[in-house]
């Protein structure tokens, strides 16, 4: 991990962890501070201040939420997870040391696809573009993940098709690359006992499980005994307790239920941590543009999440809409790329174009084509 500077200010942050195991209430607040002062990022200063206040109020959603994480979830799981996120925080700043040294983008997470392979035919999935066909190998993910490492990306996001078609070899690349994260994009319906254990074993995977609303709006868009796959991969992790939350895709059919209060009620009470929101968008042929939202619900949708963000237990990413937190858009590089089941390094999961494959590439190489940098130089 980086040179010895690094390594200390690693060491020095794991044992203020220890700390804050003993005593999480009083020990936030000294860990925050240690963190900002490792942080030469100013910009962050505004966000460790909100975080201070939001410790020091029991009754504000964000205490509450971590509350639920010290009661709700594995310590050792707890442990390791925090141990991680402290190793990406120090990969932050080799991104910026390799970006500049480079003169491209390097991406914070890369987002992989295992496979093209899903066991549901949802309407309008855009992953369906690539067919069922296409597979990365074992090996093929474990050099990107060390070509990534190497630049400092330690979050590794999988999607498909349904990347837990590879859960033996997703376990495989968590036990060998345990300084990393693993989120995926999940339909939920091939979790079992067996992987939550295993889950339970490496401690750095968690499942974002897709989601449309109850029973009637997600078995239309997934088929029918979706919804209740979902609820049982819910209580296998909630009673292992391990981390997990809800990927939630709002339409023109059910975004008013998507953004009730009493959705994001029930996800909560089912145990979710997080819930990641994406709008429809329709890609390739078999896109179903019946199912945009409309610009009111969109603009609905970005007033309940960020009122969410304020009152309710569970942190709310809005891929679409919070381009203000990340200074626009992220892809290309910027801070995340998306490299699909045959290989091709995308500038974005939603944008189907490459001229690069990994297959005959580095991910360098790819972060330096014209595609690449034409992002670079344009991006806001």
């Amino acid at each position: 991990m980086g040179n010895f500077v690094d390594k200390l200010e690693f060491f020095g942050l794991k044992k203020a962890l220890g700390y804050l195991e003993n005593d999480p209430k009083n020990n936030v607040p000294k860990l925050l501070g240690w963190l900002q002062k490792f942080d030469k990022d100013e910009g962050h200063n505004k966000a460790y201040k909100l975080l201070n206040e939001a410790m020091t109020d029991p009754d504000n959603n964000w205490n509450r939420l971590m509350t639920k994480v010290y009661t709700d979830i594995d310590a050792g799981y707890r442990k390791k997870s925090f141990e991680n996120m402290l190793i990406n925080f120090m990969g932050g700043k080799r991104l910026g040391q390799n970006s500049e040294k480079y003169d491209c983008n390097v991406p914070w997470a890369i987002l992989m696809d295992p496979t093209s392979a899903c066991n549901l035919h949802c309407t309008g999935c855009w992953a369906a573009e690539y067919g069922h066909k296409l597979n990365l190998t074992y090996d093929q993910l474990d050099d990107i993940i060390r070509q990534g490492k190497e630049l400092g990306s330690y979050m590794y996001i999988l999607s498909g098709g349904e990347p837990l078609v590879r859960k033996d070899d997703i376990i495989r690349l968590c036990e060998k690359h345990n300084d990393c994260t693993f989120l995926a994009f999940t339909n939920g319906t091939l979790i079992d006992e067996k992987f939550a254990d295993d889950v339970l074993r490496v401690k750095n995977f968690v499942p974002a499980i897709s989601i449309e609303g109850y029973e009637k709006d997600t078995d239309f868009r997934r088929g029918k005994g979706t919804y209740q796959a979902v609820m049982r991969a819910m209580k296998i992790f909630r009673e292992r307790k391990l981390p997990f939350g809800a990927s939630l895709c709002y339409t023109r059919k059910n975004a008013e239920l998507i953004g009730s209060d009493e959705y994001f009620d029930f996800l909560i009470r089912q145990g979710c941590l997080f819930a990641w929101i994406f709008t429809y968008i329709p890609v390739g042929a078999d896109a179903v543009p019946d199912l945009i939202a409309t610009a009111d619900q969109r603009k609905f949708m970005y007033h309940q999440i960020r009122k969410f963000r304020e009152t309710k237990p569970i942190f709310t990413m809005d891929f679409w809409n919070d381009g203000e937190y990340v200074n626009g858009c992220i892809a290309g590089g910027k801070s995340y790329l998306h490299i699909n089941a045959n290989g091709d390094i995308e500038p974005c999961a939603f944008i189907h174009y490459a001229d690069s494959n990994i297959k005959d590439k580095t991910l360098l190489e790819a972060l330096r084509s014209p595609l690449f940098m034409a992002y670079r130089r344009n991006q806001p």
